[in-house]
């Protein structure tokens, strides 16, 4: 019998409606039930396509006798984290103040008044590797709420204290300085691997951050050689090794390695927005065709097989019915029924498709020889070779049983896709990359925008969930470059619209910058700020860039120097306006290092100083 998530628009609370667990989606209704009956919150968070997560379902929550040591003991509450991303940042701190570590599926235990006092992420159902077991530990914990109140209390105060705390976050003295950035080159450079590119060891995540600050930086200081070394090596490394799709094109979320050849395979539209930016602007600086390709190849897939809505679906999962990992893996009986002898034979040495595999049995596909090797090794040239393989190889695997898809929009996360987007169809000489940057700007204004608020999601073709800082930056950056890749005054209109929203709802007026959650949200047991870049940029990041992007774009013009462009100036009601007094001729002029010929309305002005 399903139970309570099974009504519920997420797929990942669908995904655990036919649990013997008793669930609740988040709301006033678990809650006032744990109050009624004395009984702990258990909270469990994650996402539809986390592989753990899935994990942990399997082992402890389709169980029947941890369910029923759940259900008798807790109310039981499940978060998607895509969805409630605020009760997630604020349970991720609880998490790593409580344990020291944090990381999804994450696993909280509240105070009926939603205050924490225990946490951690993945538990087994039976205790192995140093974790308890995770029904002797509910047990455990369900027994210290019961015999000894005062402590569980005395716990739950000293973390939402801490918590408050680490919410006020003052400025530093002093001016900002560009020593800072020298400071995080350095940084970066200990850090850095030379051999396998990245920073740090295994696992390795995509630092796309990261590396569009060493690409911009490198552009600035050409003499810094080391700066664009590290940029160029973490590119090739990442395109060559198997967290890359090389059938299909895209990123999967990370390597559990040190070389980026075995992946956690689920792919996330953030991912895969923020690396085909880096990419592109990586072909801008060095006109490597390789950067072009793999952005290219990275933004087709969206375009290809995330669409949804008429924007980007959320994420694909890691696990397919033949285990994580089948839909994209490889054997040699594979290539030997699919292609020509010499397709697969290039396949094989390219690819370094073996008998063995180098995970379970299977292969992933990675640049296990330069094409100049392979073509040695085969007596001709493999790129033709390897092109008509990889369609074949394509066509063949649509075949296989798919991993599921997540279909739910999110502002933010599409606010990603539009720049990249934008960016890539100038660079890219791309009309097509603008068309769907357009056209996803259009949806997501039209659609989650209700009654002057930003929304978070578009499930099922209803806006869901108040928008949170990183929508309303993220969605803003996405319009601004778009703006500044057509021309087209909507856009900036838009992203003026947003970030004043952004300000209103989001900014402290006492210490500066903003909160992660809306003045007019959910009252959760602190508010939190974001200021850390993570997978994604820290909602700070984009909205301080934005609100100093709009106040420039909207400075006098530079073209008429007494007054505001009359697309950009408000009205009397605060709003602006589209009309322009008048409009240059058409002009052709260079951006980003291409050539893009301007509609006839006002060019945006030169780079202030």
């Amino acid at each position: 019998m399903a139970n309570r998530l099974a009504h519920e628009s997420s797929l990942y609370l669908r995904q655990h409606a036919e649990n013997p667990v008793d669930w609740f989606p988040w709301g006033e209704e678990a809650f006032a039930l744990a109050r009624e009956t004395n009984r702990p919150v258990l909270l469990s968070i994650g996402y539809s396509s986390c592989h753990w997560c899935h994990v942990m379902a399997h082992e402890s929550f389709e169980d029947p006798a941890t369910a029923a040591v759940m259900n008798e003991r807790f109310v039981c509450v499940k978060v998607d984290r895509e969805e409630r991303p605020d009760v997630d940042a604020l349970y991720m701190q609880a998490t790593l103040a409580l344990a020291g570590h944090g990381g999804w599926p994450m696993t909280v235990w509240l105070t009926p008044d939603q205050r924490p006092f225990y946490a951690g992420t993945y538990f087994p159902r039976i205790a192995r590797g140093g974790l308890p077991g995770f029904a002797d530990l509910c047990t455990s914990i369900a027994d210290a709420y019961a015999t000894r109140p005062d402590e569980v209390d005395a716990q739950a105060g000293h973390v939402v204290e801490r918590l408050a705390r680490a919410t006020v976050k003052r400025t530093a003295p002093g001016e900002i300085s560009p020593a800072l950035l020298d400071d995080a080159v350095i940084g970066l450079a200990r850090a850095f691997d030379p051999v396998n590119g990245g920073f740090g060891g295994a696992p390795k995540f995509p630092p796309s951050l990261a590396l569009e600050f060493l690409l911009r930086r490198a552009e600035r200081h050409p003499d810094e050689v080391n700066t664009r070394e590290m940029a160029e090596l973490t590119l090739r490394r990442m395109a060559d090794g198997g967290m890359y799709d090389q059938v299909g094109g895209g990123f999967h979320r990370y390597s559990v390695d040190a070389v980026w050849l075995v992946p956690h395979f689920e792919k996330m539209l953030y991912d895969n927005a923020l690396l085909a930016r880096v990419y592109a602007h990586a072909h801008r600086l060095t006109g490597d065709p390789d950067w072009r390709r793999v952005a290219e190849e990275t933004l087709d897939y969206l375009l290809r097989e995330m669409r949804s809505q008429g924007a980007f679906a959320a994420a694909q999962d890691a696990d397919s019915p033949g285990g994580e990992g089948a839909f994209f893996v490889w054997g040699p009986e594979d290539l030997h029924d699919l292609l020509t002898e010499d397709e697969a034979l290039a396949v094989t040495f390219r690819y370094g498709v073996s008998p063995a595999g180098n995970f379970e049995g299977r292969t992933i596909l990675h640049a296990a020889l330069p094409l100049e090797q392979v073509a040695g090794h085969i007596g001709q040239d493999p790129v033709p070779l390897l092109a008509s393989a990889r369609e074949k190889l394509y066509a063949a695997r649509q075949g296989r049983p798919a991993p599921a898809r997540d279909d739910k929009v999110i502002a933010s996360w599409n606010g990603l896709a539009i720049a990249a987007l934008a960016d890539a169809g100038v660079i890219l000489d791309r009309p097509d990359y603008l068309r769907a940057a357009s056209e996803t700007a259009g949806t997501l204004l039209d659609r989650l925008v209700v009654e002057g608020r930003l929304h978070r999601t578009l499930q099922e073709g209803t806006a869901r969930h108040l928008g949170q800082l990183d929508d309303h930056a993220d969605l803003a950056h996405g319009l601004l470059q778009l703006y500044a890749a057509t021309f087209e005054p909507r856009w900036l209109i838009a992203a003026r619209e947003l970030a004043a929203r952004m300000v209103d709802l989001f900014g402290d007026d006492g210490e500066g910058g903003f909160f992660y959650s809306g003045s007019d949200g959910e009252r959760l047991v602190a508010r939190t700020r974001d200021l850390e870049d993570h997978p994604t940029p820290a909602g700070n990041s984009p909205g301080c860039c934005c609100g100093s992007r709009r106040s420039r774009a909207t400075r006098p013009c530079w073209r008429w120097p007494r007054a505001r462009c009359g697309w950009c100036a408000p009205t009397s009601s605060g709003s602006p306006t589209p009309s322009a007094p008048r409009s240059p001729p058409p002009t052709t002029w260079r951006t980003n290092g291409a050539r893009w010929r301007s509609p006839a309305i006002p060019r945006t002005p030169p780079p202030w100083p």
